[in-house]
């Protein structure tokens, strides 16, 4: 027997004490320790489960997600594993994405202001340009769906040009629309979920249906992290909070109707909190003082006197 087949089979057997062990003693996995297992950046890893391609579940403990040592076996037992996985959550920019569809970059970028093609991810370079990703996935879809060769090849309809010429960009609220449907999946919690629909709102428009204080203070408790843009405060970060926050008039009164309906479901599951009203305490009688005691008889001869006086 070889040395190299010796220290495979010892290799395989440490392998899979290894996992037995993890298997018993480590229920769940922590998002980078998954995220190795699986084979993906953790860039990668955070799209999956936004993608939902990995579900996590809460961490008893209060940290965060996690996911269970049966849902990283089902992915690993999957065909094609773990190329398949790393392909379903490959994001592209413009110009990777308009060779994926054989467009020139300008015809895809029309596309996407269009809403024709959704971004799943975004961020701010060190110009403060707004860079989209979209799946690589999906632009080979739309590509190859008939229906849509009218609009790889050829002018853009004029109904359409128009739309473009007026400044149409739906790239930001078709985002925030994915980007919602993430955050509702992960909501355990009839209050989370309506911070979630919260979050994507500007506090303004949350106080105008939320009028309660000790409501809008129990959503803030549930209100999901954004995701990080450059420090607080900083160009990046505003910018990507304005992308994150609803701007069209109809966007928000949707948006508006469906908190409203979200917080009155959570209301009759489990009110918000409030603080213990506390009984006023009585003040101790109050002994009267001598002057005090003296003017109900003062009174009383006053009267007799105007009596006789009258008679």
């Amino acid at each position: 027997m070889s040395g190299n087949t010796i220290t495979h089979k010892i290799t395989a057997t440490a392998e899979q004490i290894g996992t037995t062990g993890r298997a018993t003693h480590d229920p769940s996995l922590a998002p980078n320790r998954a995220a190795r297992e699986l084979g993906l950046r953790r860039s990668e890893f955070d799209l999956a489960v936004h993608l939902g391609r990995i579900r996590t579940v809460p961490d008893e403990g209060g940290g965060g997600r996690r996911v269970a040592r049966d849902e990283i076996e089902r992915i690993r037992a999957g065909e094609g594993f773990p190329e398949t996985l790393r392909d379903s959550v490959r994001a592209v920019g413009t110009m990777e994405g308009a060779a994926l569809m054989k467009v020139p970059g300008a015809r895809f970028t029309r596309l996407a202001r269009l809403g024709l093609l959704v971004p799943v991810k975004f961020y701010v370079n060190r110009y403060r340009a707004v860079v989209w990703l979209y799946l690589a996935d999906e632009l080979r879809q739309f590509a190859a769906d008939e229906r849509n060769a009218a609009l790889l090849k050829g002018r853009t309809p004029e109904g359409l040009r128009g739309q473009l010429t007026e400044g149409l960009d739906l790239r930001p609220r078709n985002w925030r629309g994915r980007h919602l449907g993430f955050l509702l999946r992960q909501a355990d919690d009839p209050w989370a979920s309506a911070a979630a629909v919260a979050s994507v709102l500007d506090p303004a428009e949350v106080s105008g249906v939320v009028r309660d204080p000790y409501e809008r203070s129990y959503l803030h408790r549930f209100r999901p992290v954004p995701p990080a843009h450059g420090s607080p405060g900083s160009p990046a970060a505003q910018l990507a909070e304005e992308i994150m926050t609803a701007a069209d008039p109809d966007e928000i009164d949707w948006l508006r109707t469906d908190l409203a309906g979200a917080v009155e479901a959570a209301r009759g599951q489990r009110p918000a909190p409030r603080p213990a009203l506390r009984p006023l305490p009585t003040p101790p009688a109050r002994e009267a003082t001598p002057h005090e005691a003296e003017e109900p008889g003062r009174f009383r001869d006053l009267l007799g006197r105007l009596r006789r006086r009258g008679s």
